[in-house]
């Protein structure tokens, strides 16, 4: 007798020999079978014609980050500089005279500009504040904190914007360190449940595996020790794969055999771990954003005479990526300017002449803009774009307006990768971007802004490659194609009950499709109630 039988669905399985089912059989947190006839199971489920797709996955979002911007003032969606000052006042008022005023997810673009550090000062009645851009590359501080951190250095590749009368307050890609300094170590307590409290979000949203993009180290990075805040939060409602920022690893001493010369201690690297919790590709920042027009561009952005940046010498980046390819890891560069893209290609190119590695799993964060001939090379030398089409909808026209009419068609592909035979994961990059897949899925489809605009027509997938996306595409960027990715026999059990069929409704629904139940190696993490399902009897 089997454990659990959910019948009388539309099942999209993902899997090529059996595509379409109308049941799915799980025993022992695995998929049983597909249809099955004869068998009896302890729990049998009538969907009542609900759709069923596999577990989704999220190949790039930043989980502790998200969990604790749940905790900070939501800054998104303010109308303008006004607002947000009121904001400030608002939390401040509620705190203690020493404490942090600490937000996040402000937009420059439709505030009408940075906040600046004597407006925060009125609004904080003396406190410290400290507010993140919605893209990360930069945050803005009054002048308690410049205070404290004083005439520190600026590190390579960053700034501190200035005006006639000093430091704005703003501070730009690596000059963020200088608060992080202050800040940093989070305690591993806090961020434990800063992702159970992000785990729960995304059961909700139908994810049952996301990469965590940058731990560690750098300005994203929130403890030295931050897996170890992964391993405390214990079970979650969701697969971790995490990545280390480059500022983590560091030389290695082993014997003058062994490949190994760069990583963490022990000799740690790319897929130490189980499927709960497992060591990803280590994460470089070459550049920064498109919305802080920080990224590293071969043409200028249309509204600065500005190229954007590197996020540090490029010959040390490219020693770093060397370094960890050598010695085993896989690597995710960040690079979102096409001059950004060319050094990772070039460096990915290097690094398998020293050491051919032919499977490994080497990816584009972001990939933002890209010729046709960058997108030849990714082919060629089997380097994976990250793209993440929720930003078309929710900065696309910022984003358009930064490049011009004639870039802007090629921002965050999808169908021109997938031409050259390209897999493209879903992803969503949150907080930067609101993180529901199926919000993801839409956006592949329609490549539509908020004012309207449709960004390059001819990148637009249909619904079916969407969800591959998010299922299968998702799964093979992980190394996990092999137990996670369709509802194939003798896979996890890790999947979704929809109260739509998404290859079926207009895209415009997609989005708002209703996530019925979220099952996690047949564990309810979501909806269990609505399924009649009791979460310790299935665990």
């Amino acid at each position: 007798m089997i454990d659990l039988l959910l019948h009388n669905a539309t099942v999209h399985t993902l899997d090529a020999d059996h595509p379409c089912a109308r049941s799915v059989a799980i025993h022992q947190g695995r998929v049983f079978a597909l249809d099955p006839e004869g068998l009896r199971a302890r729990r049998e489920i009538d969907l009542q014609g609900a759709t069923v797709v596999p577990g989704l996955g999220d190949a790039h979002n930043h989980m502790a980050w998200f969990g604790q911007s749940l905790s900070e003032i939501a800054l998104a969606g303010l109308p303008d500089l006004d607002a947000l000052y009121a904001a400030v006042a608002e939390r401040a008022a509620t705190l203690p005279a020493d404490a942090w005023v600490v937000g996040s997810g402000y937009d420059d673009t439709t505030l009408g500009g940075h906040p600046h550090r004597r407006e925060l000062d009125r609004a904080a009645g003396g406190r410290k504040v400290w507010l993140t851009h919605r893209s990360g590359h930069v945050c803005t501080v009054n002048s308690p904190v410049l205070d404290l951190i004083g005439d520190r250095p600026v590190p390579e590749g960053g700034v501190v914007v200035t005006d006639a009368d000093g430091p704005t307050g703003t501070l730009e890609e690596q000059a963020q360190n200088l608060v992080g300094a202050l800040v940093v170590p989070h305690p591993l307590a806090d961020l434990a449940t800063a992702i159970r409290r992000a785990a729960a979000v995304y059961a909700g949203e139908g994810l049952t595996h996301v990469t965590e993009c940058g731990v560690g180290g750098g300005w994203i990075g929130r403890s030295g020790l931050e897996l170890g805040a992964y391993q405390q939060a214990g079970l979650l409602d969701v697969r971790v794969q995490v990545m280390p920022v480059s500022d983590a690893l560091h030389p290695l001493r082993g014997h003058a055999s062994d490949p190994d010369r760069f990583g963490l201690d022990l000799g740690l690297r790319t897929g130490f771990g189980d499927d709960m919790l497992r060591l990803g590709p280590m994460k470089i920042f070459l550049d920064g954003s498109l919305v802080a027009r920080t990224a590293a561009m071969l043409h200028p952005f249309c509204d600065r005479h500005s190229h954007g940046y590197l996020q540090d010498d490029p010959e040390l980046l490219r020693r770093r990526v060397v370094d960890a390819h050598v010695s085993g890891w896989a690597v995710a560069a960040h690079a979102i300017g096409d001059r950004a893209v060319d050094l990772a290609l070039d460096t990915f190119a290097e690094a398998q002449k020293e050491r051919p590695r032919p499977e490994v799993r080497h990816r584009i964060e972001h990939a933002a803009v890209t010729t046709e001939a960058q997108i030849a090379r990714m082919a060629d030398l089997g380097v994976t774009p990250v793209p993440q089409a929720r930003f078309l909808y929710e900065i696309g026209d910022t984003m358009a307006a930064a490049v011009g009419p004639d870039r802007a068609d090629s921002l965050y592909r999808v169908g021109g990768f997938h031409r050259a035979g390209l897999r493209v994961p879903g992803s969503s990059d949150r907080p930067v971007a609101l993180g529901a897949p199926l919000l993801g899925m839409q956006s592949m489809v329609e490549r539509r802004t908020r004012g309207g605009a449709v960004l390059g027509p001819d990148e637009r997938v249909t619904a079916a490659a969407a969800l591959r996306a998010y299922t299968l595409d998702a799964a093979w960027t992980a190394g996990d194609e092999r137990v996670r990715g369709s509802l194939t026999p003798g896979k996890h059990a890790d999947l979704v009950v929809l109260g739509d069929d998404v290859l079926a409704v207009p895209a415009d629904r997609i989005g708002t499709t209703e996530v019925v139940a979220t099952l996690l190696g047949g564990r309810p993490t979501h909806g269990s109630t609505t399924l009649g399902l009791d979460t310790q009897e299935m665990s």
